[in-house]
Order: structure tokens, then sequence, then C-alpha cells
């Protein structure tokens, strides 16, 4: 009876937190690192303050409903401490589940609101000055000499019974098809990294292809699309049709083009 009702138990979802309101937010590597980095301490310091700014004369107006962050921590260098929250109501519904290490699953709240957060525009430079320099130090190649002791070439000879994968005929070398370069499938790097090098390709030019960023990243198509979609915007008409370019706020200003 009791192995029974115990296995009920892991069925069951415990819904009573279901109408609590939870807030969905999208937030830069940078910023995600570094609460990490906090909730790793052991320590539980406040991580951020929101701060909610209301024009009364135009309450009807879902404009006038303004949210910032500000950073409560100063790990990161160059880490923006000011951010604007941009909400967005037309989203597909959800819900937050959790499950213990028993097994046991419950209902955690429903998605509230869904925010983008982003550093301020006074701000904005500072960030880009923290992606470059985030850029340049994962371009930097570490490599290793490993000296062999062992100078008797032991190391390199073909195992026993390795033979027959290491031998083939010419016939068998005449059967295998050559790899086409569109059917190599690439690997996803990470989001904060690739952002990184997309800033700093654009910096050598403002515009560029869909195809031409697919060779210079070596990532799949559909993925740089939706890096795309959130850095640049999309020429439709005009002499740079077909190509993207930054958005505005994440544009290089005159001043800091002149100063490199």
């Amino acid at each position: 009876m009791d192995d029974d009702h115990s296995k009920g138990n892991n069925t069951t979802v415990d819904s009573a937190k279901a109408d609590r309101s939870i807030w969905l937010m999208k937030c830069p590597p940078v910023v995600s690192k570094a609460w990490q980095s906090s909730a790793a301490s052991g320590d539980s310091p406040p991580l951020a303050k929101v701060v909610v700014s209301l024009d009364p004369l135009q309450s009807e107006d879902p404009s006038a409903l303004q949210f910032t962050m500000e950073m409560a921590g100063n790990e990161v260098v160059n880490m923006p401490k000011s951010y604007s929250l941009n909400m967005f109501k037309d989203f597909v519904p959800m819900c937050v589940f959790s499950q213990t290490n028993q097994g046991r699953i419950a209902v955690e709240g429903k998605m509230e609101h869904k925010f983008d957060m982003k550093p301020h525009h006074e701000n904005i430079e500072e960030y880009r000055k923290m992606c470059r320099e985030r850029t340049n130090k994962s371009m930097i190649k570490n490599r290793q000499v490993q000296v062999i002791n062992n100078d008797n070439g032991v190391h390199m000879r073909p195992m026993p019974g390795m033979m027959g994968f290491i031998t083939s005929t010419s016939k068998d070398k005449k059967k295998a098809a050559p790899v086409k370069s569109s059917e190599v499938k690439r690997t996803r790097r990470d989001r904060g990294e690739l952002e990184d090098i997309m800033f700093k390709l654009f910096e050598r030019q403002p515009n560029w292809a869909l195809k031409q960023l697919v060779q210079e990243t070596d990532q799949p198509a559909q993925f740089l699309k939706e890096i795309l979609n959130e850095l640049c915007v999309y020429n439709k008409r005009g002499t740079n049709q077909g190509t993207y370019e930054l958005k505005p706020e994440y544009k290089k200003s005159v001043v800091d083009t002149g100063a490199v």
C-alpha cells in the first residue's frame, strides 16, 4: 500500500502556486554570468533593483509605463550598471514548473510579462567596449608544444589489430565520395561569443549579406538569423538591398570611430 501511495504522489502536480505572477526576462550573457557567479559563492545579496516609472498624465498609454533595472554588484569590470526593460505582452502563454530530487512536480506560476533587457543609451559605449575586449580575448589562440620523451616512434606505430582500419585499397578510395561543403554540419558557438564576433565584423564593414556572415563565422544560417534579428536591420531596398546592418543603438559613435 505504501509503495502504491508513493507512486501515486509522483504522478500528481502541486498547483498551489499556479496563479502566482512570474516575469520572464531575457538578459545579456555578461549579466547572466554575473548572477550565476554570485549564486555559486553561497551569499545571497540583492542582485538588482527594478524601478517602475509611470506618467500620471498618460496613464492609459502603455508606453507611459517604463521599467529600468539597476545592478547591485560591481564584480565585472566595464559592465553597465543601468539597463532598460522593454516589456511585451504579446507572447505565447507559459507556466513555470519545478521538480525536486524525489520527482515531485509543482507549478511555480504563470508568465505575466516578458522583458528584453539591454543597456541604457548612455551606457552603450561602455557595453561596446566590454564586448570588444571579450571578442579580442576569444580570438587569441593559446597554442602549446609538448615534447615527446620517447623518440623511438613507438607512440606513432599502429597498434596490433588496427592495420585493417588504416589500410585501404584504391578501389575503396574511389567509392568514397567527397563531402560537399554545404553538407558539413556546423557547430553552434556560445551565443555571447558569437555576438562579440558579429560586433567585430560590423566594425570591419557596415553591411553584410547572410551568405558572407555564414562563411566568416562558420555558423548555421538559421542560428545566425536569430542573432541578426536582434542586433541588425535588414535592408529590403536601396543600394544595400539584401544586406544586414547594426541597429542604431549598437552602432559605434562617430567619436569612437575617430578614436580607433
